[in-house]
């Protein structure tokens, strides 16, 4: 059996998910897809992953889709057509998830990147769309990326294929945060603390309220806005939670460590 190329640890409500293919700068091969999309499903299943953190080994996060294996590959067989359920497993997880960058990223991995809730990167990193350089079309990544970025930054980068700091790409919107390379830890951390306090029913709620199309009308988004936060109040975690703040406690769900 070759060696597992994703790992999984889940400590203390925090599940963590580890690209280990430094060989090929964790390049979206067959096996990592396959693994990363295990692991995944395993982490969203356990009701006591509070948050999800996506990271790496080596010096890359993740350089995009396995060139070697696409090499002489028709497109029937391209391995980018398995890419989409990756990025949908990302964005629509119940659980938040959180980027960890403390190497570039490309292509493929930037729209991991953009599919989870919040990317945090150490001030080196770099990225690019570096697509349109070796003649495909960052295609299926930018359904995640776009309603990310600035409309001018996605033309011009997706056009150019130029490579671009962490700065920029928390201006830009396609990261939240970039720190100097000593603080990655302690703000991914800090995010990670912050979903713990939420009502996991509410966090996954919250999610599907942030992805879903808006109505033609102010009226009928009021109407169905309204239904939900109604059924939000009178629900379980709901009714905790006013509890607790009327006794002023933590509520059920907030880890007692």
């Amino acid at each position: 059996m070759p060696a597992e190329l994703v790992h999984l640890d889940v400590t203390a409500g925090v599940a963590t998910i580890t690209l280990d293919s430094p060989h090929n700068r964790n390049a979206l091969s067959a096996q990592l897809r396959r693994e990363l999309l295990a692991h995944l499903d395993t982490a969203i299943a356990d009701a006591g992953v509070r948050a999800i953190v996506l990271t790496h080994t080596g010096t890359v996060f993740c350089a995009g889709m396995d060139l070697k294996e696409s090499k002489g590959a028709d497109a029937q067989q391209q391995g980018v057509t398995e890419v989409p359920r990756i990025l949908s497993t990302l964005w629509d997880s119940p659980t938040p998830v959180v980027a960890r960058l403390a190497g570039p990223a490309r292509a493929g991995g930037v729209g991991i990147v953009a599919a989870c809730d919040v990317a945090v990167a150490a001030e080196p990193v770099t990225f690019a769309f570096s697509e349109v350089r070796i003649g495909v079309v960052p295609a299926v990544i930018s359904v995640t990326v776009l309603p990310r970025l600035a409309a001018r930054a996605a033309h011009e980068l997706f056009l150019t294929g130029e490579t671009f700091d962490a700065r920029r790409a928390a201006a830009i919107g396609l990261i939240n945060s970039a720190v100097p390379a000593e603080q990655l830890d302690d703000e991914v951390a800090r995010y990670t603390g912050m979903f713990r306090l939420g009502a996991p029913g509410a966090l996954a709620g919250t999610k599907a309220m942030l992805r879903r199309e808006r109505p033609a009308t102010m009226a009928e988004d009021f109407a169905a806005m309204n239904t939900l936060s109604a059924s939000y109040f009178a629900s379980d975690e709901g009714q905790e939670g006013i509890r607790a703040f009327g006794e002023k406690r933590r509520p059920a769900w907030v880890p007692q460590d």
